[in-house]
């Protein structure tokens, strides 16, 4: 394998996906090996428990150095968590040069200007988006390189996140064995595998549902207009139904995915599910129907939190490429037909773009062809767009930040 191997690894609540990947100079990612274990010491992309979480990683990594060494020496790691926040900052700069042409220098300060935002120290910044550039007051401007003009502007959209919760997740990969790359917010990478250049465009949102969080991420004119982490996920159900039915929160995962549906109006309440069939120590003949019933319940307000933030930002019923639902939890029967009734969207599954991808082995044709593992892969096409980990964490250092004051 070749030196440039990376690994893309996301800690979930319920499972660890890793895959090693491969970077080619054509823009597309070569899949070599992919890895998934049930999770521990997370809840709701937040370290809870640092020993079970390092032991669960570690025997991840230990499973990859058989593969490839190189790969977790640049570890791209999700970062999720409802903590994460977004807001949108203006930079502005003066072209230095005297013929007034704009260089790359010129691009990388008017960047870092539009960082220049007020954080709390236990705050850091994950990603800076460049929405657009103005070059003297003309806008809308993708790429201002080789432009002339006196006076460059960019409108940036910047993530940023808890820092102890983003130190304690890295410290997991540390302890473990690996060497962190990059940083990555977890719906911005579900987005980049799943959502075409066409649905970005026209306005699309991108719906990761996850067991302990549910992520969007909303695109007009393939730009990133807003993302946000709710605090609900698939999980939540399983715990419903396990209330509901009275028992343990394990039979009501199978009951989830082999009796549910989202969607309680097309389900009959005279089909009966006998408990003691799945588990001898459950009872009872609960109907589909109710079932359903439970699940729809707990979609529906995750729905209903969607709609509340499309609407803070103008876009209810307003996104032409309507809604793509990534993550384990897209595999809900009925979720789809539930997200166009609630939603008021054309709804559909995003499964990842194989344009991106080469599978360089046949054991990658199950991450391909499911939504559950469209964040893992998006992992590493940002491969090419991020910042490495070091220069972030070092523009934030409390002694930076104070000498910075006196920098020109």
């Amino acid at each position: 394998m070749a030196q440039s191997l990376i690994l893309g690894l996301d800690i979930g609540s319920d499972k660890v996906r890793a895959v090693i990947a491969e970077p080619t100079d054509g823009g597309r990612v070569v899949l070599h090996a992919g890895l998934t274990r049930p999770s521990r010491g997370l809840r709701r992309g937040v370290v809870v428990d640092m020993d079970a979480a390092v032991a669960v990683v570690g025997d991840i990594i230990q499973e990859v150095k058989q593969l490839s060494k190189t790969a977790l020496r640049n570890v791209y790691l999700r970062v999720g968590g409802s903590d994460v926040r977004v807001q949108t900052s203006r930079g502005i700069t003066a072209v230095a040069r005297a013929n007034a042409e704009i260089y790359k220098d010129d691009v990388d300060r008017v960047v870092q200007a539009s960082e220049a935002i007020n954080l709390p120290s236990n705050r850091m910044i994950l990603h800076t988006l460049k929405q657009e550039f103005i070059v003297d007051g003309v806008g809308d401007i993708q790429d201002p390189l080789g432009m002339v003009g006196a006076r460059l502007e960019v409108i940036s959209l910047i993530i940023d996140a808890f820092s102890p919760a983003v130190r304690n997740l890295t410290k997991c990969v540390e302890l473990a064995g690996g060497s962190i790359g990059a940083l990555i917010f977890g719906p911005t990478a579900s987005a980049s595998s799943v959502l075409t250049h066409s649905q970005k465009e026209l306005g699309v949102i991108m719906i990761d549902v996850g067991y302990g969080t549910t992520g969007i991420a909303v695109f007009e004119e393939d730009k990133l207009l807003h993302t946000k982490v709710f605090p609900l996920g698939a999980g939540h159900i399983t715990s419903d139904l396990a209330i509901a039915l009275k028992i343990p929160v394990e039979t009501a995962e199978k009951v989830k995915l082999s009796y549910g549906y989202a969607v309680a109006g097309e389900v009959s309440n005279k089909d009966k599910i006998d408990l003691k069939k799945i588990d001898d120590g459950a009872q009872g003949t609960p109907s589909r129907k109710f079932i359903a019933e439970v699940i729809e319940s707990r979609l529906s307000e995750i729905y209903e939190l969607i709609n509340k933030e499309l609407a803070s930002i103008g876009k209810e019923r307003r996104l032409p490429a309507g809604a793509v639902l990534a993550g384990g939890g897209a595999k809900m029967p009925g979720i789809v037909e539930l997200a166009k009734r609630d939603l008021k969207l054309s709804t559909q599954i995003g499964l990842p773009n194989r344009a991106g991808f080469e599978s360089g082995s046949s054991s990658m044709v199950e991450f391909l062809e499911s939504p559950e593992y469209a964040s893992v892969l998006g992992l590493t096409l940002w491969s090419r767009e991020v910042r490495p980990r070091r220069a972030v964490l070092a523009a934030h250092h409390p002694l930076v930040r104070f000498f910075r004051n006196f920098l020109p």
